[in-house]
């Protein structure tokens, strides 16, 4: 989250990606930043005990909206 948060604050487009259980602590990274509206993505927790073939349909899962995130940017609604 801090990474994208920075990134987008210099200009860069980026992207985060964290799991469903992470949502308020996302929320509240992103207010205590003052980017109340800060956009960012999630998937279904938890990833640590999936395979290689689940994370890659996770991936091909949420890559719509990383691509659609990273072209109309945080300003978007």
């Amino acid at each position: 989250m801090l990474d994208s948060i920075v990134f987008e604050q210099q200009g860069v487009p980026s992207a985060s990606i964290i799991t469903d259980v992470f949502m308020r602590t996302g929320q509240a990274m992103a207010r205590s930043w003052g980017l109340k509206e800060f956009k960012f993505l999630a998937m279904p927790h938890p990833i640590a005990n999936l395979t290689d073939q689940q994370l890659d349909e996770r991936a091909r899962d949420i890559t719509p909206q990383v691509v659609k995130l990273l072209l109309e940017g945080q300003a978007a609604k």
